[in-house]
This record gives C-alpha cells, structure tokens and sequence, in this order.
C-alpha cells in the first residue's frame, strides 16, 4: 500500500526568504562583526545553536510596537502559499520545524497555520525591550527536545516516519543536517545542500516552494 505524504520545512531561510537572525543584524544591529559573534561561534562549534541565537537576539531593544511591525517585513517565498492551500485540500500534513522562535513565526504567519492546518514546532522565546528576546527550549522531557537546538527536527522527522508517512523535507541550514540525513526525500539549499553533497545524500532542485508543490503532484497520484 502506498504511504501518505507528509510536508515537514524548516521556517527561516527555507519558508522565509531570509534567515530571521541575519534581518536583525542587517537592519537593527550597528556592528555588524560583533552582532554575528556568536552565530560564528556556533559554527565552530564553541556554543549550542539555541544559545547563538539568544545572543543575538538579546541585542533587539525596540519597544513592542516596533518589533511586531519589523517582524511583519519577513518576506515569505509566495509560492509557499501554493504548496500549503494543496496539502490542507488533499489531507497532506505539513510541519513547519524550526531551531528559531514560535515568537516571530505565529507573529508572521499566524493566518497561515490555522486556515492551512499547518502544525508548528518550534523553540519559545520572551521578550522585553531591556533584555531583549530569548528562546526558550521544550523541556527535556519533550520528545522533540535537543540540548543544543532546542527543538530535534530529527526527532520529529523520525517520529512521521516510524508513523508511516513518506517524509519529504525542505531546509537550508546546519540544524536541518540530520533529518536530511534521514527523510525520504530532501530539498535542501545554502549550507543544507553543500552539506548534503559532502556526505552524498541525494537533493531534489529547490528554488522556491514552487519545486515541492510540483512534486507533490507528481507524487500524490
């Protein structure tokens, strides 16, 4: 028996057209250099992925007002819009996991996930114009939980395809590695599919979410 597709994607810089941490440093953050400390770090490999972002993010000092309107400009890849009105009419589940924030994400994208079903699974976060925002992991007793991203996307990957699902997966960056590794088909861009072609795992083309919403179709016969 054929098994049912599900779409699982990270968000920043893969449903986003760009990665949320690099919008705050471009565009709110005076030096640059310092801002992306400790991003740099996390790539090699002196801090967690979760604790990277903290430090960045803990840099945002506008008032509440300011922030939600700046969050509004995350632009989205239009055709994400597409892919996901199809999945909802033909009973395709689609996942959005992401290492970043549920905070920016449901502020962008809040409309989207419950006319589309979509489920979101992502880090928490509280802000305050004085401290700044700063994410916020599951707990450890969370099956999703991972002590270095906060969220396991690999874990959730796992979990759709011990259920059975054929799992198709779009991301863009380091935290999307393992469950390239492991979902049956991949989409992957930047960082993700440099990675992917070291180590030989096979990649769909992924301009924009065009490319998964056609082969879906293909594939959903």
């Amino acid at each position: 028996m054929k098994k049912k597709i599900v779409l699982i994607s990270d968000f920043d810089g893969t449903i986003s057209k760009k990665d949320f941490f690099y919008m705050v440093i471009d565009n709110l953050l005076k030096d640059k250099k310092d801002a992306l400390a400790p991003w740099n770090d996390y790539l090699n490999g002196k801090i967690k992925h979760i604790d990277a972002l903290t430090g960045i993010f803990s840099q945002i000092h506008l008032t509440q007002n300011e922030l939600d309107k700046f969050i509004s400009t995350i632009e989205i890849d239009p055709y994400f819009y597409d892919a996901a009105q199809y999945c909802m009419e033909k009973n395709i589940p689609f996942y959005i996991c992401s290492a970043g924030t549920n905070y920016y994400i449901k502020k962008r994208i809040s409309d989207e996930l419950l006319k589309y079903n979509i489920v979101l699974i992502s880090n928490d976060a509280s802000y305050s114009q004085e401290e700044g925002m700063k994410l916020i992991a599951p707990a450890e007793t969370s099956p999703y939980y991972n002590s270095n991203t906060g969220v396991s996307k690999q874990a959730i990957v796992q979990k759709l395809k011990d259920d059975g699902f054929f799992t198709i997966y779009a991301g863009d960056g380091k935290p999307d590695f393992k469950s390239a590794q492991i979902a049956d088909v991949v989409f992957a861009k930047d960082m993700l599919l440099e990675l992917c072609k070291q180590h030989g795992i096979k990649t769909q083309l992924f301009d924009n979410f065009s490319d998964i919403l056609n082969y879906i179709r293909r594939t959903n016969v």
